[in-house]
């Protein structure tokens, strides 16, 4: 099942460099106790998906090129995340605006071979006394 990813929310790229924030926009926004709450189609990048640092994936021709003129050492090269279809699987029991929800478990693949995942949901519960 899993915890709802909301605006915020961390995520890695197995080929990134450095964690990035989920941005969801306020377009038909559900509060997640505070953030807004995300759907599988938050997936555009740059817009709901900020680059990871620096890419190291041999796919992304930006990589190829650099590390070839560096006679094969791998170079990274700035990240530009290239997310073509939502994340999958999605909440199974959770719609937000007629789309699954994205929780903690869900997965983006970019098309230079990442895998993008959910390191801290971004909602938390606060107690107040």
């Amino acid at each position: 099942m899993g915890i709802l990813a909301a605006s915020g929310a961390q995520m890695m790229c197995t080929f990134g460099a450095a964690p990035s924030a989920l941005n969801v926009l306020p377009v038909g926004m559900v509060n997640a106790g505070g953030p807004a709450a995300a759907t599988i189609m938050d997936n555009k990048p740059m817009v709901n998906i900020a680059p990871f640092g620096m890419c190291m994936s041999m796919s992304n021709p930006q990589v190829a090129a650099a590390t070839a003129a560096a006679m094969g050492v791998l170079t990274p090269m700035p990240c530009m995340p290239n997310t073509p279809g939502p994340w999958t699987p999605g909440s199974p029991t959770v719609m937000i605006t007629g789309k699954p929800a994205l929780n903690n478990s869900s997965k983006c693949m970019c098309a230079f071979g990442g895998s993008i995942s959910i390191l801290v949901p971004g909602q938390f519960t606060v107690m107040v006394p």
